[in-house]
C-alpha cells in the first residue's frame, strides 16, 4: 500500500504542475484588462497605468510571471487581488466559511437522503416506491438550480413570506434569535442544493445497486440461506460503493469552490460568488488561486477514492 501511495503521489505532482501551467496560460492570454476599470478615469494617465502595470508584474513575459507565480504558491503565498489590493488568502479565508455551511451542509443532506432511497429504490424496483423515487429524482436532476431557487423564492419569500430570499452576509450569531435567522436565510439555498445533488446521486446508487443483483454471488448467497438483508449489508452495498466513491470524491472538491449559480440567485455571498465577480473583473491571482486550489483538492480526493476501494474490495489491494 505505501508502494502504492508513493506512486500515486508520484504522478500527481507532475500532474498537478500541468493543470497549473495550463490555467495560468489560459488566464493569461484571456481577453480583458485587469487595470480596464482605469481606462475611463481621466485622472489616471497612460504613464500611470503602465507603472500599476509594473508593479503587478504584468510588463514581464508568461513564463517569466508563471515560476514567480508557482514558486510564491509552493511557500504559501497566493498574491494579491488587482481590485482590491487584498492577499488572496484573505478574500477566500473571508468567503470560505460561508460557502462549508451553506454547500457542505447541503452535500450532507444529499448524501444522507440519496444512500437510503437509492437503495431501496433499487431492491424494490418497478414498485410504486421505486416510481416516487424516480420522478423524484428526475425532477430534481431535470430542473436547474436557478429555476428551482427562483421557484423557492417565489413561493416561500414572495407568496408565503417565511423566508428571507437574499442571504444576509452581515449577520452574526450572538443569541438564540440571530441563530435562527442564520438558519432560515440558508434553508432555500441549501434546499435547492441538496434537492439536485440528492437527486444525481439517488440515479446512481440505483444503478449501481442493481447492476450488483444480477451477479452469481448473490445467487449463490441466497442458495447458502443468507437473508436479504445480510447480502445487501455484506456483500451488494460494498461492491456497489466503488462507482459510487469515485462520484462523491470528484463531488467533494466542488464545496470548496461553491455553488457558482445558486450563490447568485440567493446572493450568497461564498467562494463562487467571489470566483464570478473575479472573473468579471480579470482579477486574475483571485481566479487561479481558486481554480487550482480546487485542481489539488480533485486530486487528493481521487487518491483518497483509490486508497478506499482497497477498504472496501480486497482484491484491489492484490
Amino acid at each position: 500500500m505505501i508502494q502504492y501511495l508513493t506512486k500515486r503521489l508520484l504522478i500527481a505532482i507532475p500532474t498537478l504542475i500541468a493543470i497549473s501551467l495550463v490555467l495560468f496560460t489560459i488566464l493569461a492570454l484571456a481577453p480583458g484588462d485587469p487595470l480596464g476599470e482605469f481606462a475611463s478615469n481621466p485622472s489616471i494617465t497612460e504613464e500611470v497605468r503602465e507603472n500599476i502595470r509594473k508593479t503587478l508584474g504584468l510588463d514581464k513575459p508568461i513564463h517569466i510571471r508563471y515560476v514567480k507565480w508557482f514558486f510564491a504558491f509552493i511557500k504559501g503565498d497566493l498574491g494579491y487581488s488587482y481590485t482590491s489590493r487584498s492577499p488572496v488568502s484573505d478574500l477566500i479565508l473571508q468567503r470560505l466559511p460561508t460557502t462549508l455551511w451553506v454547500v457542505g451542509i447541503a452535500y450532507i443532506f444529499s448524501v444522507l437522503i440519496a444512500f437510503p432511497l437509492g437503495v431501496t429504490s433499487a431492491i424494490k424496483r418497478y414498485s410504486w416506491i421505486d416510481q416516487i423515487v424516480t420522478t423524484f429524482s428526475f425532477l430534481g436532476y431535470s430542473l436547474p438550480t436557478f429555476l428551482t431557487g427562483l421557484l423557492f423564492i417565489i413561493v416561500f419569500s414572495v407568496q408565503l413570506n417565511w423566508l428571507p430570499f437574499i442571504y444576509n452576509s452581515t449577520l452574526k450569531i450572538t443569541s438564540f434569535s440571530t441563530f435562527i435567522e442564520q438558519i432560515k436565510q440558508s434553508i432555500m439555498p441549501i434546499s435547492v442544493l441538496a434537492l439536485y445533488q440528492s437527486a444525481v446521486l439517488m440515479r446512481f446508487i440505483r444503478s449501481a445497486i442493481l447492476d450488483e443483483l444480477t451477479h452469481d454471488y448473490v445467487r449463490t448467497a441466497q442458495a447458502k440461506g443468507l437473508n436479504n438483508f445480510a447480502i445487501l449489508k455484506d456483500h451488494i452495498i460494498r461492491n456497489a460503493l466503488i462507482p459510487v466513491v469515485t462520484l462523491i470524491a470528484l463531488d467533494i472538491p466542488t464545496i470548496f469552490t461553491g455553488a457558482l449559480v445558486t450563490e447568485q440567485v440567493f446572493r450568497v455571498p461564498g467562494i463562487g460568488a467571489l470566483l464570478i465577480d473575479s472573473i468579471y473583473r480579470s482579477d486574475t491571482p483571485v481566479v487561479m488561486a481558486i481554480t487550482f486550489i480546487s485542481g489539488i483538492l480533485i486530486v487528493i480526493f481521487n487518491l483518497v477514492a483509490d486508497l478506499t476501494y482497497g477498504l472496501l474490495d480486497p482484491r484491489v489491494r492484490y
